[in-house]
């Protein structure tokens, strides 16, 4: 499990703008930011400013960088489950770390309600997405409750839009 701490990262303005034009396009340049931010927004500030400070929001973990491919390509799904009681002590983490570690898992999460764990998973074709399943409740079975598995299709929006991140500057909030 990713144990890092909380990013601990003092937003200026510019960083948020800088966040906000790299999710709209993240092939932009430090050159190509600064330019965009001194023609969209008035501020002028050298390339390698924004540099150092993608590099240091990088380095803090103010966010991650991952390689999702175009939905087109994989099957998607949601996979639910409860750890059975009887066997929780022997049997969560092996469970947990089986699923956490899985090339297929693009996204894993605890909700609140039923303590309710929850995997958003990624396979080329339905059938290796059955054999996952099948491997998973051999090894693994007798630790959950009861695994749904949702078919994620149709994807209508795959993107974090820029203007979700306007509120990480003080000013903002």
């Amino acid at each position: 499990m990713d144990t890092r701490d909380d990013p601990d990262w003092e937003f200026k303005e510019r960083d948020v703008l800088v966040l906000r034009e790299l999710s709209r396009d993240p092939q932009l340049s430090s050159r190509d930011l600064s330019r965009i931010l001194e023609e969209k927004y008035g501020i002028d500030v050298s390339h390698v400013t924004v540099s150092e400070s993608i590099r240091g929001m990088r380095e803090e973990g103010v966010f991650r960088e991952a390689i999702i491919p175009n939905e087109e390509y994989f099957h998607f799904a949601l996979f639910e489950f409860k750890f059975n009681p009887e066997n929780f002590d022997e049997e969560w983490r092996p469970a947990m770390e089986f699923i956490r570690d899985s090339p297929n898992t693009l996204f894993y999460f605890l909700s609140d309600g039923e303590y309710q764990w929850k995997a958003v998973m990624m396979f080329p074709d339905r059938q290796s997405q059955s054999q996952w399943i099948h491997e998973f409740y051999k090894r693994h079975g007798q630790a959950v409750d009861n695994l749904r598995n949702s078919i994620v299709h149709n994807v209508l929006k795959f993107r974090t839009d820029p203007e979700i991140l306007e509120s990480l500057h003080e000013g903002d909030r």
